[in-house]
């Protein structure tokens, strides 16, 4: 069974970007045109929505396919759409893995027992239907998963990534300003909570280590916290860090730079309003141009990420 952590190294390394395109989709950053389409396509507004969106994200892929390896749709984003949001998830899973990109799930589960299993099921395993036959629902790659809970919230998702070649990425020093009200907490021996939560990430994973050195059991590393990264990538030395943070949320490829070995694997750094959006930072791009603006965008984050990291 191929290892997750191998699929993502040696897709960064054809491809020479260690980049994963954030689908987060609302309404007011699909083109006009587009939900225009949609809208005298279908009556049903949350129809002619999901619709919109779904195109935009197909188009995206399209202009990305062939340069930026994973994808990482975040659930929230469709699920606010309903059940029509749902099926356009599902078939932006489906459209990005057709043409090649490897699949995050950014659904940050969180649960113990036949919930936790049945999350795993559902997003990276198959389900048995009354047929008898077994379907992947959504079908993707990999997952990200916050750790509260222990080992009991993260070990259904641990025997799929062993018997499908899947992996996840859990949730250890997050990007957002307020992370340090909990994961910077210090433990009676000293260590800060972020850090021995990367001790159990570290431990978690360690059946998981595949011929390049990387666990498919990842962790999330936000850009916006240099020095603890660089503590981190030294806790985890065989873990592969997802990066979040990066673009819109301030981060750069010097804030990143950390999260990587000294080969520059180790991390995939995820962009997602500054791709998504490219088209809307020139005033004289035509929004009917929004793929080559994301494709630009993406090309020159390739760049800057590869000047920084090597």
């Amino acid at each position: 069974m191929k290892n997750f952590a191998d699929q993502l190294v040696e897709k960064i390394r054809i491809m020479k970007n260690p980049t994963v395109m954030g689908l987060d989709p609302v309404l007011d950053y699909v083109p006009d045109h587009i939900i225009a389409e949609s809208t005298q396509r279908y009556a049903d507004p949350s129809k002619a929505s999901s619709q919109a969106i779904l195109e935009f994200n197909k188009a995206l892929i399209d202009a990305t396919s062939d340069i930026i390896p994973a994808v990482k749709p975040q659930f929230a984003y469709y699920e606010m759409y309903g059940v029509n949001g749902i099926k356009a998830l599902v078939e932006t899973i489906d459209y990005a893995k057709s043409k090649g990109m490897l699949v995050i799930a950014d659904a940050k589960r969180n649960d113990i027992g036949s919930t936790a299993q049945a999350y795993a099921t559902s997003i990276l395993g198959k389900t048995t239907l009354s047929d008898g036959q077994q379907k992947e629902m959504f079908g993707a790659d990999a997952v990200t998963l916050n750790g509260y809970l222990g080992i009991d919230g993260i070990e259904p998702f641990i025997s799929l990534a062993k018997s499908f070649g899947k992996g996840m990425f859990i949730l250890v020093h997050t990007s957002n300003p307020s992370s340090v009200q909990i994961q910077e907490l210090e433990l009676k021996d000293g260590r800060l909570l972020y850090e021995a939560v990367a001790e159990q990430v570290t431990d978690w994973g360690s059946t998981l280590v595949g011929k390049h050195g990387y666990s498919s059991v990842g962790a999330v590393v936000g850009a916006t916290w240099p020095e603890q990264a660089k503590k981190l990538r030294e806790i985890m030395p065989n873990t592969f860090f997802l990066v979040p943070g990066y673009g819109a949320q301030g981060g750069d490829a010097q804030t990143v730079k950390s999260c990587f070995d000294k080969n520059g694997d180790g991390a995939i750094v995820n962009a997602s309003r500054s791709l998504m959006c490219a088209y809307k930072k020139n005033n004289s791009v035509d929004p009917k141009d929004f793929m080559m603006a994301t494709r630009e965008e993406a090309i020159r984050m390739r760049e800057d990420l590869n000047n920084a990291i090597f």
